[in-house]
């Protein structure tokens, strides 16, 4: 991708709906398409581009401002001459005839048609709808959100447009794509900025990019200017203002978004009747905007006006202002930042005051607003030594809110301080969410050991918590407890430290099979800590906690709480490992489409962030969905994305093996899932995780060493872990590794053995709402059946899985479980209301009155196949009751 055609970049969908359009004219008739858009989003060079490879005569006409009122301008440009009658419906006609003369499809290309005299937009309208046979394709653009364009002509070209196509905003990764065709490579937070600033307009975006210093975008917080063009324009309108107005929008551009009129009246020195028509003036003018909470708010009309203004201003003149509005408002930080503003000197009183809040903030786990407040302090720090530790400090805090790209910007400036504990602690800190284990390790370990914690508890406390974390995911729960209680005793519970220490020493005590322990000190935390950031922090780790004890529905509650970062003032790291979670949550609750738009969510996150530490458990979630539909594109696309981080965290390498593993069992690969699984079973998780079975990776391992008819050292694994197993094991652990049991002996022929260990993992997962596990269940029941002959059994099994996974959309497994019910002799896909032989003898002795039992002795059946019966009839005939379903039988004799 060129400079030059950067314009186009990510405008593949609207060119391809543009030529689509333009084949529907051979197909349907002339046709009239309106590309909308904010100014500078790329309209022009869209339909040039269009234009340039459009096999037939091409028509053009420009729009201007000052020819709104000359009828037929438009026309003119398109037909010289060949108008010139005042009725429109007239002009169409010669129109009509002049385009009559031209071989193929027509294109007519408006641009700016928003300025187009309405004449011409009328006579464009009657030439397409009375004259379809022309093929005839005219496509205008028009501009969004311009207070200048007449309202008429605004209304009258939606309504002659036989197709309207918007013209979206990049995102981000467009900005940083077009970026990069200027040979600029920019991080996603940068590109984020730039994004926003511009409002994803790709004519700013450039002009941006060439105008302003290279150096400005290796910073992680530039502080981007308006383009020369709009600063141009933006002079021009203030220079048409009142000089009330240009006082307002001054005062409005020295507040920022969301400022309240009577403070910006106030900045500018306005009476009660000026500040009625500066408003006014300024919106209409498009200077200011009123926001969606009222008139009593307003903000510039974007970020790029905002900084034209404040150039035009001039320095001298905008920090005046911004010290006159520091004592206008009454919010503390807002207070600081535009003290800040004003200040091109180091200042100590203002930069201890920014340092307390900045370290207030970081109490309440506000870690954004803590990052940008630090930073602000160590810019206005003189003393070497504090300024190194307020840097350090800021970087620890961009690290916690989760902008790791921000913290690694500022990376080889913290290196070249002097090592100090704290200068490890957020290094090794830093390497923890980029999965890098043995920096992380090494880092830490020399903090703590540099640390007199006497004279510095809390940075000591700091580094034990540092240490939490990177124990938590090399899962290492029983030092993960112990750093957790170094870091509560010296910081206090009340500490940040503490409470984040406390928040995950929950983990490691399930993870040691104290479970009761657990909850119970989530209980506890929950109840001292229930409002603002500290508390995601508590019902993430409640959340992950609940999951594990098959609780999916406390579990969603609890991690849906914890997703948002906007009003509680959060972590987005926080937020991820949350999100990451709540997907698996929605996959075991069987909401896999929810689940896939989490993992969506979450992976964008994951790309502004840099955050790798939770991408292999996000995607796994991802890839098993995928599988199990059959999407394996998407599948292996999310294995890709694990595959592309480091795996040194052994959470992340357990995680990227059982996205392999998934991805391998639901192509019935079983040697596949037992390559994806090796590393797993030779011992590393067994003696540190997963002593609570919660990581869904023994059955897996289980069932394909069965399929690969390795009995003995099935039996030799198994053992191993129903060994191990016991009440402090989730209730889904248990099933699991009984119905694999089950497929063991069923493949050695000991069939009620078998019989009975499928029966007790149906039984584990009766009342848990884990549709997927009893799905798998059925599926390993019914293939065991039907291999030992028990075809009648077989199906009922088999067919209930069938039924589970098509509700799923697990297209991958309702094929596997036709392909058995066909081997078996019973079609796969019944019509909705038939019912099977054995279905109907249920369905008659139960219309009779009997209970479960009693059928089930009738029929020389179990009391759960009675119910299995029992809930397909029901399904296939509507009802919900054994009343209704003997009303059936009384109507109808079914």
């Amino acid at each position: 991708m060129t400079e030059r055609s950067s314009t186009l970049i990510g405008r593949d969908t609207v060119l391809a709906e543009l030529r689509d359009q333009a084949r529907r004219v051979g197909e349907h008739g002339s046709r009239f398409l309106l590309l909308t858009g904010v100014s500078g989003c790329g309209r022009t060079a869209l339909v040039e581009r269009f234009a340039a490879h459009h096999d037939g005569p091409v028509l053009r006409a420009v729009g201007a401002s000052w020819e709104t009122t000359r009828d037929y301008g438009i026309i003119d440009q398109l037909a010289p001459g060949a108008v010139d009658v005042p009725d429109p419906v007239a002009a169409a006609e010669r129109f009509a005839r002049h385009l009559a003369g031209l071989a193929g499809t027509v294109l007519v290309v408006v641009d700016d048609a928003h300025w187009a005299d309405e004449a011409s937009l009328q006579t464009l309208a009657s030439t397409v709808r009375h004259h379809p046979r022309l093929r005839l394709l005219v496509v205008a653009t028009a501009v969004e959100g311009d207070t200048r364009v007449p309202a008429g002509i605004g209304a009258l070209l939606r309504r002659i447009a036989t197709v309207e196509i918007p013209v979206e905003p990049l995102t981000a990764a467009e900005v940083a794509a077009v970026a990069a065709s200027f040979g600029i490579v920019l991080s996603p937070p940068v590109a984020d900025t730039l994004c926003r600033h511009t409002g994803g307009r790709v004519r700013y975006v450039r002009e941006l990019l060439r105008e302003v210093p290279r150096r400005t975008w290796s910073r992680f917080d530039p502080v981007l200017p308006a383009p020369a063009a709009v600063s141009a324009r933006v002079r021009d309108l203030l220079a048409d203002c009142s000089d009330a107005a240009r006082r307002f929008v001054g005062a409005v551009a020295v507040l920022g978004p969301a400022a309240a009129v009577r403070e910006a009246a106030a900045l500018a020195e306005l009476g009660d009747e000026e500040v009625l028509d500066a408003v006014d003036e300024a919106c209409t003018a498009g200077l200011a905007v009123l926001t969606a909470h009222g008139p009593a708010e307003i903000s510039p009309a974007d970020s790029l006006v905002r900084a034209a203004v404040l150039e035009i201003m001039g320095p001298a003149a905008a920090a005046r202002a911004y010290r006159r509005a520091a004592d206008l408002v009454d919010d503390r930080v807002r207070r600081l930042r535009l003290l800040v503003a004003a200040s091109f000197a180091p200042d100590q009183e203002l930069a201890d005051r920014l340092d307390a809040v900045a370290t207030e903030r970081a109490a309440e786990g506000a870690w954004a607003e803590a990052a940008s407040l630090f930073t602000d302090a160590s810019r206005l720090t003189e003393d070497r030594l504090l300024r190194e530790r307020r840097l350090t400090r800021a970087v620890d805090a961009l690290i916690g809110s989760g902008d790791a790209f921000g913290a690694a910007a500022l990376v080889p400036e913290v290196e070249s301080l002097r090592e100090t504990p704290l200068r490890n602690a957020v290094l090794g800190y830093l390497a923890i969410v980029r999965g890098r284990a043995a920096e992380a390790e090494a880092r830490l370990d020399r903090a703590w050991e540099l640390v007199n914690v006497d004279r510095d508890p809390d940075v000591a406390a700091l580094i034990c918590q540092r240490h939490v974390l990177h124990a938590l995911v090399r899962c290492r729960p029983d030092e993960l407890v112990a750093w957790a209680d170094r870091a509560v005793t010296l910081a206090g519970p009340d500490a940040p430290a503490g409470i984040e220490a406390a928040a995950i020493r929950g983990l490691g005590l399930a993870a040691r099979g104290r479970v009761e322990q657990a909850k119970a000190a989530y209980a506890t935390l929950a109840d001292r800590v229930r409002h603002g950031a500290q508390a995601q922090r508590v019902l993430m780790g409640r959340g992950w906690l609940d999951l594990t004890l098959d609780q999916v529905d406390d579990a969603r509650a609890a991690l849906e709480t914890a997703v948002p970062t906007t009003f509680s003032g959060g972590s987005t790291r926080i937020s991820l490992w949350a999100r990451a979670w709540l997907a698996r949550a929605q996959f075991l609750a069987g909401e896999w489409d929810d689940s896939l738009r989490t993992v969506a969510e979450a992976a964008t996150l994951l790309d502004r962030t840099g955050i790798v530490l939770a991408g292999p458990l996000l995607h796994w979630t991802g890839a098993t969905i995928h599988a199990l539909r059959g999407q394996w594109r998407q599948a292996e696309r999310q294995l890709r994305r694990i595959d592309a981080v480091p795996q040194e965290y052994e959470l992340m390498r357990l995680c990227a093996c059982l996205a392999r593993a998934q991805i391998a069992e639901a192509r019935a690969d079983a040697a596949g899932v037992l390559r994806a699984l090796r590393p797993l079973a030779q011992g590393w998780i067994t003696t540190h995780l997963d002593d609570t079975g919660s990581w869904p990776w023994a059955d897996l391992y289980a069932h394909a060493l069965v399929q690969q008819n390795r009995y003995t050292e099935a039996d030799e694994f198994l053992t191993r872990r129903e060994n191990r197993v016991g009440l402090r094991h989730s209730r889904s652990e248990r099933a699991r590794l009984a119905a694999a049991r089950g497929r063991l002996l069923g493949a050695q022929g000991d069939l009620d053995r078998a019989i009975n260990a499928f029966d007790r993992a149906l039984t584990l997962l009766a009342d848990l709402p884990l549709r997927y596990d009893q799905a798998r269940v059925n599926f390993a029941y019914g293939q065991t059946l039907r291999r030992a002959g028990k075809r009648r059994d077989a199906d009922v099994a088999l067919s209930t899985a069938r039924e589970l996974f098509a509700g799923l959309g697990a297209a991958t497994y309702v094929s596997r479980c036709d392909r058995e019910l066909k081997a078996g002799g019973q079609p796969g896909a019944r019509a909705d209301t038939e019912l099977t032989p054995q279905e109907q003898a249920v369905s008659q002795l139960v219309a009779r009155g009997l209970s479960n039992r009693e059928v089930a002795a009738e029929l020389y059946v179990s009391t759960k196949t009675v119910q299995y019966h029992l809930t397909r009839i029901y399904a296939k005939l509507g009802i919900r009751s054994r009343a209704e379903l003997a009303a059936l039988w009384g109507r109808a004799g079914l």
